[in-house]
């Protein structure tokens, strides 16, 4: 029995961490953003207008999937994205008319390209696994059923990607998300998988890898380095360090200190794009403040 009355089991497994791909990348990019984002929930600065972007043509692609059969048409595409289309961010409303008419024209060449018969194994699905002392969940932007060299079904992991920066076979690759994904949709849904593909719609291109066991297992073996790192600074925080954010927040340079000891901040350019910007003076001092636009291709 522990000091304070509860029982312990000796030989008991070591609880699992939940976590997604994106805390672990948030904890290996800056640990003071992950202390922002999970644990002191700070709010988050003003949106990003190509985050609109990239939700909306999601959210389009989703929805386009769920039509009949029959009305999976690139002019549906067009309709769903813009009347759906989200407007946080940009600079003005002709801003936002030119970003709508370029999302619509991506989605609808994009989906030109499908097979609307061609019913995928999941859209937007959820899929988790445990493994490396994690339990990992993620949601797949969509998840296809295709014939292997050997006849047999397997799934292959598509992840969209509305950004400015095209990618390369590399950014498959080197994904630790994608990696994520195969395992996890693997196991959610009993099916052999090992590709990956990053499907880029404003350039129309797709990078993609297939991953070997060897592959996957590196990938994991990283994530569950990264995920007893966070796991233990997320457990110090609970147990020693919640009571003094409040003091931190008002200066306190003693609790400031305490808590950046296991919350230190990675502070560099990239801070321009950080949503908690506003509540790290280490990042204000090493990055530029940006418009909320400023993501945008060709943006002025």
């Amino acid at each position: 029995m522990s000091d304070d009355g509860a029982l312990t089991f000796d030989g008991m497994p070591t609880r699992l961490w939940s976590c997604t791909p994106t805390k672990l990348d948030t904890w290996l990019s800056c640990p003071r953003r992950f202390r922002f984002a999970y644990l002191d929930r700070r709010p988050k600065g003003l949106p990003w207008a190509h985050n609109s972007v990239g939700s909306s043509v999601h959210n389009a692609l989703r929805d386009w999937w769920l039509l009949p059969v029959e009305r999976r048409t690139p002019g549906a595409a067009t309709d769903l994205v813009t009347r759906n289309f989200l407007t946080d961010g940009f600079r003005d409303d002709a801003q936002i008319r030119e970003w709508r008419e370029r999302a619509a024209a991506m989605t609808s060449s994009y989906v030109a390209h499908l097979d609307p018969d061609d019913e995928p194994a999941g859209v937007e699905r959820t899929v988790s696994t445990t493994t490396h002392g994690m339990a990992l969940s993620g949601r797949v932007d969509r998840i296809d059923r295709r014939a292997s060299d050997d006849g047999a079904d397997e799934l292959v992991i598509v992840d969209y990607k509305t950004g400015r920066r095209p990618l390369t076979d590399d950014d498959a690759r080197s994904s630790l998300a994608l990696a994520v994904y195969v395992v996890a949709a693997s196991r959610t849904l009993r099916r052999r998988s090992r590709r990956v593909e990053l499907h880029h719609l404003p350039t129309g291109t797709v990078a993609a890898h297939d991953h070997t066991p060897e592959s996957i297992e590196r990938h994991l073996t990283r994530a569950g380095d990264i995920a007893a790192e966070a796991s233990t600074a997320e457990t110090v925080w609970k147990d020693r360090l919640a009571s003094r954010a409040e003091d931190a927040a008002a200066g306190d340079a003693d609790a400031v200190e305490a808590i950046d000891a296991h919350f230190p901040p990675s502070p560099g350019p990239s801070c321009s794009w950080c949503d908690y910007r506003r509540w790290c003076p280490s990042g204000r001092d090493a990055s530029s403040e940006i418009a909320p636009w400023s993501g945008l291709a060709d943006s002025a």
